[in-house]
């Protein structure tokens, strides 16, 4: 399911910050739409990643492209989907920023597309799945790490961005669409799609 979806606003996810400005959130959901079963802790509480149906899923690269940066190690933490676990998590955001791409993006693989990029970050990705290296070509569809809850995210979900540079702190974002039977298609709020 898309989350801040730049098919509702941007900047999709309310700032151009480390060139998130197009930046999409995917979520995987069940059958039913849900990214985990909603228990007293989704409301009160903060919630193991492995309760997420997403936790673990296989990453695919979006991109044909050579892989530039490789950050691991990260750990996965809690997830925290109701208002009151968010209060914590909201005033460690600082820290987060202080500690750049690998406290914001958590664990992350960059793949450059072409000699001097643009750049296509994935991020959040679950600690010790990446089985990429920096170096490696890459092929569109081929699985790349681990769905994961790493750096500055609430629950298992994957953060894909493109930017003109890796230079985080000057990155412009560009824009994205995903490639539907040869189509190009920018996932609307909350819609879901479907892989493959």
């Amino acid at each position: 399911m898309a989350r801040n979806s730049p098919a509702r606003r941007v900047p999709s996810h309310g700032t151009h910050l480390m060139g998130t400005t197009y930046s999409i959130d995917l979520i995987p959901v069940d059958a039913r739409g849900r990214a985990a079963p909603w228990t007293w802790r989704t409301a009160l509480a903060t919630e193991a990643p492995e309760e997420f149906v997403g936790f673990g899923a296989p990453v695919m690269a979006p991109c044909p492209g050579r892989v530039v940066i490789v950050h691991d190690g990260g750990p996965d933490h809690r997830a925290r989907r109701s208002q009151l676990a968010l209060i914590p998590y909201a005033l460690g955001q600082p820290r987060r920023l202080r500690a750049g791409a690998a406290g914001v993006a958590g664990n992350h693989i960059v793949i450059r597309i072409g000699g001097d990029g643009p750049f296509v970050l994935i991020a959040h990705l679950q600690q010790g799945s990446l089985t990429v290296s920096a170096g490696d070509m890459v092929h569109r569809g081929e699985p790349i790490a681990s769905c994961g809850n790493s750096g500055n995210s609430s629950q298992p979900h994957v953060h894909v961005q493109a930017t003109d540079t890796v230079q985080w702190d000057r990155a412009v974002g560009l824009p994205i669409a995903f490639d539907a039977a040869g189509n190009p298609v920018l996932p609307g709020e909350s819609q879901i799609i479907r892989a493959g």
